[in-house]
């Protein structure tokens, strides 16, 4: 990690923005004043880029006028002023003028930094259609000859294969298209990506019709998906000619298909906005995605055309700088309400599809799960119910056994005989202390001398005892045995290895995290599923402090293993397991980002009406609870992963299936992580 940890440019963020100035038809100087106010901004903020309209500088709407030798000069003239500022300034700048070369006019864009023009790119396409008559007035970038050209007394790189890559930013290496370009078949930034583009930049002035912003939104939102990049999109606003056209001065930053930023429409004043842009995120994208490598080799003569214009702006990164981006403290339980239930209802259906489709290929008709009254049962013995109603099969296929041991709470207990009197299923109650006071007492262990040592074999043998009566009871009634431990239970190994939470015929919840399950279950409880008394036991198991249940509490009612309390919040440590294994991303960089999302529990990024505490964390304990979890997940647990029964994949999160997601050496050492934690400070800046 480098400069200070509280800076995003440390952790391979760069702050982009978009800017629209009101601008005034054939006025350069007017109009540079008001792109440097913008761009001053810019960097008083911490951005390294900053993108404004097409033809910014004369405006887009200067029609014949663009063949005026006075107009042309002026441009030149603004755009002097721009560079000279741009001296005192850590941004790059990309604005749009129209440049005369080789007796011909390009539409372009100007990149400048630090008092240099650093590349023109003309623009490739030209629409000349409906309201557009560029073909007018412009040639198309392939029409040109010339490889560099002077401006400003500068020799200058000229053409459309410009890559600009910033030297202070890690995989910082951006390409500018300008409007029309996005709209054709293989947009130019395509072949850009390929040749290792990640922030791709699009000057426009485009006019606005109905329902033409909803389009912008599919052309950038896709584009940026298709090509595992940022995108940043300008548009022409106030100020533009009102002769045929209107102009909304629309701004969008989407990165890898999501939304990051959007302006305002219609305003009358100039106006900015921001997004850091994740470029570790997007980088490690295209290494997992191999059919991205695959499209460079298909098309590399196409990227070998880009020349790579590098440059620096002396950013600095040991300030604080803190990160300006939406987290989600739950990345796998989206905010947003509504689409929190279409992702319950999808994660529901995908889970009892996978189990439907086993039961008929091996032609099943009964299963067998251990009903504790805990959480992860609770989801398991719904997504059951669900299968066999899907199958047309009576729910008393379901056998549903509730093992209580030496020490099982009697809410728990209660809670497992209402749930499975809800779902109508199979009940089976076992009192498993018997049988587990002769495995005690066979091993010659203290407890059955009268000695209360709950050790790990005392918990074990009552782990064990629970999952020997449920293989056998599958035995005995043809049916297979549904694993209950979930995706938060692996990674941590907080799983009992060869037993109950940890082997079955068919695992429906393993590759779902604690944090969602949570929502799962008070989704079907919201929905009223299964009936206002069914609801009320569902809420009832939510409330209920998360255990295993294996020690005997020193007072009546109390719960003597909370499993927080050894392994960390689940919130936090499924905020950690999905940057770890979804992105890669170094213990620093979660810590990092976890601080951002944490920090403050008045800020947003808390599930809408989810009814989930509002904790906050600060870095200390954001930092000791991050070292649990390397240590359990890179360290301790993978022995218990690499055999575990199959099970539905569920979300684009991962999952830790050694046939799926994740395959890992099971005697792996932990110190690289380790000691990239170690680098993140104890207290905040």
């Amino acid at each position: 990690m480098k400069g200070n940890f509280f800076n995003l440019y440390s952790h391979r963020f760069a702050r982009v923005a978009v800017g629209v100035p009101r601008c005034r038809v054939a006025d350069p100087a007017f109009n540079a004043d008001e792109t440097l106010a913008l761009a001053r901004e810019a960097a008083a903020k911490g951005a390294a880029l900053v993108a404004f309209p097409e033809l910014g500088l004369p405006a887009y709407t200067c029609d014949d006028l663009f063949h005026q030798r006075a107009l042309l000069d002026a441009c030149k003239t603004a755009l002097a002023k721009i560079v000279e500022a741009s001296k005192t300034l850590p941004v790059a700048l990309i604005v749009g003028m129209p440049l005369q070369v080789d007796h011909s006019l390009y539409n372009c864009a100007i990149v400048v930094a630090r008092g240099a023009v650093l590349g023109a790119v003309p623009k490739t396409y030209l629409p000349n259609y409906g309201e557009f008559y560029e073909a007018r007035q412009y040639t198309p970038a392939d029409s040109a000859v010339a490889r560099d050209i002077e401006l400003l007394g500068q020799r200058v790189p000229f053409g459309a294969s410009l890559l600009f890559e910033l030297t202070d930013v890690p995989d910082f290496r951006f390409h500018v298209e300008i409007c029309e370009d996005v709209w054709v078949p293989i947009p130019p930034s395509s072949f850009a990506a390929l040749a290792g583009a990640t922030v791709l930049v699009n000057l426009s002035a485009s006019n606005v019709v109905v329902g033409k912003s909803g389009y912008r939104h599919q052309l950038v939102g896709q584009q940026s998906a298709r090509c595992l990049a940022a995108y940043l999109y300008t548009s022409a606003g106030r100020g533009e000619s009102s002769t045929d056209m209107a102009w909304d001065g629309q701004a969008l930053i989407y990165e890898n298909g999501e939304m990051l930023a959007e302006s305002e429409r219609f305003l009358d004043d100039s106006h900015m906005i921001f997004a850091d842009v994740d470029l570790e995120r997007l980088s490690h994208e295209r290494m997992r995605q191999t059919t991205f490598g695959m499209s460079v080799q298909r098309h590399k003569d196409e990227a070998a055309k880009f020349q790579i214009v590098r440059f620096a702006i002396g950013l600095d990164t040991a300030q604080t700088l803190p990160l300006a981006r939406k987290l989600e403290r739950f990345p796998y339980v989206p905010a947003d309400s509504r689409r929190r239930d279409e992702r319950c209802n999808e994660v529901y259906n995908i889970q009892v599809q996978a189990l439907v489709q086993r039961l008929s290929a091996s032609n099943i008709q009964k299963v067998v799960i251990g009903v504790s009254g805990g959480l992860d049962s609770t989801h398991a013995l719904l997504v059951c119910a669900k299968a066999m109603d899907r199958l047309k099969l009576p729910r008393t296929n379901i056998i549903g056994v509730t093992m209580p041991g030496f020490a099982t709470s009697d809410r728990t207990l209660k809670q497992a005989r209402e749930l499975m009197s809800v779902v109508g299923c199979t009940a089976m109650e076992i009192d498993i202390r018997p049988s587990c006071e002769q495995m005690l007492n066979d091993l010659g262990h203290p407890y059955s001398a009268g000695e209360a040592k709950y050790d790990i074999t005392f918990e074990n043998v009552q782990a064990g005892e629970r999952t020997n009566h449920l293989f056998r009871l599958a035995n005995f009634h043809n049916g297979i045995v549904i694993g209950t431990g979930d995706l938060s239970e692996l990674a941590l190994g907080w799983c009992t290895y060869g037993v109950g939470d940890h082997m079955s015929h068919y695992s429906v919840n393993a590759s779902v995290p604690k944090t969602l399950i949570t929502h799962l279950v008070r989704w079907v409880a919201e929905t009223g599923a299964v009936g206002k008394s069914g609801s009320d036991t569902l809420l009832n198991v939510l409330a209920t402090e998360i255990s295993p249940e294996l020690v005997p509490a020193k007072s009546a009612g109390a719960i003597e293993q909370k499993t927080e309390s050894f392994i960390g919040p689940y919130e936090l440590q499924d905020f950690n397991l999905f940057y770890i294994l979804r992105y890669g991303f170094s213990p620093s960089k979660v810590a990092f980002l976890a601080l951002h999302a944490w920090r403050d529990k008045e800020q947003g990024g808390w599930p809408e009406g989810a009814h989930v505490e509002r904790n906050e964390y600060d870095i200390a304990a954001i930092k000791r609870n991050l070292g649990i979890f390397l240590w359990r997940f890179f360290k301790t647990s993978q022995f218990k992963r690499s055999c575990v029964p199959n099970s539905p994949k569920v979300g684009s999160g991962g999952s830790l299936s050694p046939r799926g997601d994740w395959r890992a050496p099971s005697d792996s050492e932990a110190t690289v992580w380790t000691d990239d934690l170690a680098t993140v400070p104890d207290k905040a800046a």
